[in-house]
């Protein structure tokens, strides 16, 4: 505790961090602060109705992401999701369509050209979501727009706002970025999330204490224990790499030799990251698009798949997301291309030979790592549903596993990074007791 403590002064020594560390903080709690600005023409008094349909399901996942904006009706409701929705669309059209394939290796030119088409589907993503989400404003909360105003002269300056507000929380994620610590649309997603923890603890700590049955204390601290658990098991896991040894010949030019190095390509357990979840998602949330209101009418079917803690839901869940995973790994990582480049440099695979059997070595060893990495991903994913079977509070179940926990242990420990960089830097040791955050990986064989 004592280090952890000369960290933290250190930090504040070094005036570099500190004013980003300060800057950080400064935009992020604006991002709050504007997560609680009501649109113009609402009463926040009349939307408990909203609320509660948040309080579960899939519009919980929402609420989630948003930091709590998509119930309070806020300018910033749409969060910052839209942007990610273009970048993922972006990121398939740069491996799928020969234009971006260009684009993207035009360096920081192309780079800039894929961050403006990504702003302009962002753009066109949000004028989309806003008239939908202002429909479901309408029939949850009909009466909370203020007297004397109808919902069609409303709808046109409301798009307008919602729209200008994730646009402004995309601004602060990148000034986040170029003047604060972290990468800053990350760092706005992971605030969204946290913000939410102390009203979802404090509910599950009532509930636990509150029931009469259920095991009380004992419970609670199990639960804290599993959730511990499990933070450690993601840590660990998303940091594994599989060390693929790469021998490069040694060349003599006049007096000097180069090459004759061994180096080491490191094969990421998760290569996909997040990525799969998001997929999945994606697709679970078809159901509540086509059936945006639901009704006694609606068939047992649709509302199991509407249900994030139903059976049905969960099993196509899994398959979605291990799906995605070899789907995800394949068009990103490229044996070929990482064996013609492993060649064109003198460098090869001890024991194996250059040009295909590299290509087929590299894409064997992918096969084998994946499955282990979607089968953790996939139980990540409903580690929320696994715990409220034991009663856990659905609020604070979300902390236990899915995309929440997965940006979490991803944003915490690329911020250390940069963090301990900039100590490095000036000769101070990092937030770690032993070791850096950049060689914790697990060696995973």
């Amino acid at each position: 505790m004592k280090k952890f403590i000369e960290t933290l002064k250190n930090c504040w020594k070094v005036e570099d961090l500190r004013q980003r560390i300060l800057i950080t903080l400064l935009f992020t709690a604006i991002y709050r602060f504007g997560s609680f600005v009501v649109l113009p023409g609402i009463n926040p008094g009349q939307l408990e109705k909203l609320q509660s349909q948040t309080a579960g399901g899939l519009m919980s996942l929402l609420d989630m992401f948003s930091g709590g904006a998509f119930s309070n009706a806020s300018i910033f409701a749409l969060g910052i999701m839209p942007y990610i929705s273009a970048s993922i669309v972006m990121q398939l059209l740069a491996i799928a369509v020969p234009y971006f394939q260009k684009m993207q290796r035009e360096g920081e030119s192309g780079r800039k050209k894929i961050n403006w088409y990504t702003r302009l589907l962002t753009i066109g993503i949000l004028l989309f979501q806003a008239p939908s989400y202002l429909i479901n404003l309408k029939y949850q909360a009909s009466q909370a727009l203020a007297s004397g105003i109808s919902w069609e002269v409303f709808m046109i300056p409301a798009t307008i706002i919602l729209a200008a507000g994730s646009m402004f929380i995309l601004w602060l994620g990148e000034r986040i970025t170029d003047k604060g610590i972290g990468n800053g649309v990350s760092i706005i997603i992971m605030i969204g999330i946290i913000a939410r923890l102390p009203q979802a603890f404090a509910q599950e700590v009532g509930s636990r204490f509150q029931a009469i049955t259920g095991g009380g204390l004992v419970m609670f601290i199990v639960e804290l224990l599993i959730l511990y658990g499990v933070v450690c098991a993601a840590i660990l896991l998303t940091q594994g790499t599989r060390k693929v040894p790469v021998q490069y010949a040694k060349r003599v030019v006049g007096n000097k030799q180069y090459g004759g190095a061994r180096q080491y390509i490191p094969l990421k357990l998760f290569a996909a990251n997040v990525m799969p979840i998001i997929f999945a998602q994606a697709l679970m949330f078809i159901p509540l698009m086509l059936v945006r209101f639901q009704s006694d009418n609606s068939s047992s079917i649709v509302h199991s798949l509407m249900d994030n803690h139903s059976l049905l839901y969960n099993c196509i869940y899994v398959f979605l997301i291990i799906a995605f995973t070899y789907f995800y790994t394949a068009i990103t990582l490229n044996p070929t291309q990482m064996a013609e480049d492993m060649k064109r440099n003198n460098g090869f695979i001890p024991g194996i030979k250059p040009g295909k059997d590299t290509a087929d070595y590299i894409e064997e060893i992918m096969s084998r790592i994946t499955l282990p990495g979607s089968l953790f991903i996939a139980f990540i994913a409903v580690m929320p549903a696994l715990a409220s079977l034991v009663n856990v509070q659905n609020a604070f179940s979300q902390f236990f596993g899915g995309t929440s926990l997965l940006i979490l242990v991803g944003v915490v420990m690329d911020t250390l990074q940069q963090i301990e960089s900039h100590l490095m830097m000036r000769h101070y040791d990092g937030l770690l007791n032993s070791g850096h955050t950049r060689n914790a990986g697990l060696a995973a064989y």
